[in-house]
């Protein structure tokens, strides 16, 4: 089986050309080709009938195939299953803005955090995701857009949010976000690329030296031990205290924060009480509350609290002087919104 062309950064390319003792230009014209043209089918772009020859003789350039496209009659929100090559299937959301998107990435099969706020940890893991099958979920979300929603195809921000723990499957992640920053390709700001974690501490070390710049979003959800191990129980291997001080050591831009993710949910975690722990926790942090109401999928006894609970929580934090925003749940009627992917659950939508 051919290595995927999708799973070599600019370097791993240069690298490839080198050896074969072919012309370095081949370099930037392919990841023009394939990453800022968004094209899949071979290059015929500036480049040697040599280079041509050796690259379609030597990589497989194909990416994940859509299975089935969800969008939102509420919110135009879209959620695609992709079919990888060995049959396993991933979920990823377009979610959008003013004309624009955000992309919502899967980084595994699966999860095996098995939070009990999150549907997709309901399938367990299955594998990682390779490089390929990252950066392909956001090559064909843009080129469905072009073809669906024609002067639309703008996705201007990456979050590593969807299926898996991202942390769990650093070198993947890793080696995607080195595909995206490129400016040979995509060009996206490092400022524009979030990656969400419950917590992994052992991704979280290799945080500074390794993936400097990008935007960490931490999935806290409670102050509370007891509570935050019921919600997250890989807190009982790394507890919340040592998430927080691995944090800490991750030096910020100046004008970066990192967002602490806080599902919100009814008569569990909503209380006056759990506010004032929760700003307690973060003054002083630079930090950004992003308040989720408790999204509910099919098998869950959790609910989410009523609109005047949410807007009381929020007053609480306010007085903690943290910029905190109540984020609107946006697919949630194709189960789209947070924590309600689950690529082995298709029958529970309420539209096909």
């Amino acid at each position: 089986m051919k290595p995927s062309f999708y799973d070599l950064n600019y370097s791993d390319l240069e690298m490839v050309i080198n050896q074969n003792s072919l012309n370095i230009s081949a370099a930037s014209v392919l990841f023009n080709w394939h990453y800022k043209k968004k094209e899949t089918a071979q290059c015929v772009d500036k480049i040697a009938q040599r280079s041509m020859d050796f690259f379609k003789n030597t990589f497989d350039f194909s990416l994940p195939e859509i299975d089935r496209v969800h969008e939102s009659k509420n919110d135009r929100t879209v959620k695609f299953l992709f079919k990888l090559k060995d049959h396993h299937k991933i979920e990823t959301v377009l979610i959008p803005f003013h004309n624009k998107y955000s992309i919502c990435l899967s980084s595994q099969v699966g999860c095996a955090m098995n939070c009990s706020f999150c549907f997709t940890g309901k399938q367990g893991l299955k594998r990682n995701l390779i490089p390929s099958e990252i950066v392909g979920q956001f090559i064909i979300a843009w080129r469905w857009l072009a073809v669906n929603r024609p002067g639309e195809e703008r996705i201007l921000n990456i979050v590593f949010m969807g299926q898996g723990e991202p942390l769990h499957n650093f070198d993947a992640v890793k080696k995607a976000c080195e595909i995206f920053l490129s400016k040979h390709g995509t060009s996206i700001g490092v400022q524009k690329i979030t990656i969400s974690t419950a917590g992994y501490i052992p991704g979280l070390k290799r945080w500074s030296e390794e993936i400097p710049g990008v935007n960490l979003a931490l999935s806290l959800h409670s102050p509370i031990e007891e509570k935050r191990n019921e919600l997250i129980p890989i807190n009982k291997k790394y507890p919340l205290n040592d998430v927080l001080t691995a944090i800490d050591q991750i030096p910020l831009n100046k004008k970066q924060f990192i967002t602490y993710e806080y599902i919100l949910i009814k008569d569990f975690n909503d209380a006056a009480d759990d506010a004032k722990k929760l700003g307690t926790l973060l003054a002083g942090k630079k930090a950004y509350i992003n308040l989720i109401p408790f999204n509910s999928f099919p098998g869950s006894h959790y609910q989410s609290p009523d609109l005047d609970k949410i807007d009381r929580f929020k007053e609480v934090l306010d007085t903690f002087k943290i910029p905190t925003l109540i984020r609107a749940a946006k697919g949630d009627d194709v189960l789209a919104a947070c924590g309600q992917l689950n690529s082995k659950n298709q029958t529970a939508l309420s539209i096909n």
